[in-house]
């Protein structure tokens, strides 16, 4: 029987699944089969109706034996595989709203989240436990955007509150700042089934509140965590590696792109680099990184 034939094993799938969302945090957001050779084409078709009649019949015994197993990594990965080589428009975003005092900031927040109540616009709603709405101050001058909540999120109604958002604290602590002197938003507000990427019409539709957050907050700089951030509010789909390193205006603040936390914790050694973007919003705020004991 031929290798495609055999089904992944959970362990497997679960691991491809992780190696996407490793290489998408990278900024790699298009894959290419490498070519091959003529024969070994022709050889791997004689064996291809074996291959299909195989996997026909483990497909129809699935059916009949599990009807209602919950979603798989398999379907994780599928899921993000047709994130990645979408190519939709975004959505025009809403004009920028008027300037609210420092002291109405508070409660013009409150009006966005009222706004969203129990939010049923997407299919994001049917497994979350809570909204995750925002952190931090409204008269934050620095604010940092996520792709949406995790388990811990979900669970607190907070975001970035598990290890990923330990290492944000971090981050923050290392730039001579607090976190109640920030602002902390991401692109969805409920998580996503598995942590995956939120699919375009889910960020589409919540990145219109988070514009309007961004309205109130009204930061001077903003650090977007990762790709999927950073492809929201710029409104179209890049590369990381070619967003980093330099400024970008969004809705009248300065935007810096760095590696999400979570992605730094998969791989160590590229929080120089996004110590370096966050030494580019540093400089854009006029701040010292505090001196060491």
């Amino acid at each position: 029987m031929s290798e495609l034939a055999r089904a992944l094993d959970p362990a497997t799938r679960e691991a491809l699944a992780q190696r996407i969302r490793f290489y998408r945090d990278l900024g790699l957001t298009e894959f290419y089969r490498r070519p091959v050779e003529a024969s070994l084409i022709e050889a791997e078709a004689a064996s291809s109706s074996e291959a299909q009649q195989v996997a026909d019949e483990c497909d129809q015994a699935e059916s009949v034996s599990a009807p209602s197993q919950p979603e798989s990594a398999e379907h994780q990965i599928h899921a993000e595989d047709e994130t990645i080589s979408t190519r939709k428009s975004f959505p025009q975003p809403p004009q920028i709203g008027a300037a609210v005092a420092p002291g109405e900031r508070a409660a013009a927040l409150q009006l966005i989240r009222d706004d969203i109540g129990d939010c049923v616009r997407c299919a994001l709603h049917k497994g979350r436990n809570k909204i995750v709405f925002a952190d931090g101050s409204p008269a934050a001058r620095l604010m940092f955007v996520g792709e949406g909540p995790g388990a811990d999120e979900d669970a607190q109604g907070l975001p970035f509150v598990g290890r990923a958002g330990q290492l944000l604290n971090n981050m923050i602590s290392a730039m001579g700042l607090k976190r109640g002197e920030v602002y902390i938003a991401n692109v969805v507000k409920c998580r996503p089934p598995g942590n995956r990427t939120p699919e375009p019409e889910e960020a589409n539709i919540c990145s219109q509140f988070l514009f309007r957050q961004i309205d109130v907050v009204r930061p001077q700089v903003l650090v977007a965590l990762g790709a999927t951030a950073a492809t929201y509010l710029l409104g179209a789909r890049q590369p990381l590696a070619g967003l980093r390193g330099r400024v970008h205006s969004v809705r009248g603040c300065q935007l810096i792109v760095t590696y999400h936390p979570a992605y730094l914790l998969r791989d160590p050694r590229q929080k120089k680099e996004a110590w370096a973007d966050l030494q580019i919003a540093m400089a854009e705020l006029g701040l010292k990184a505090p001196a060491r004991a």
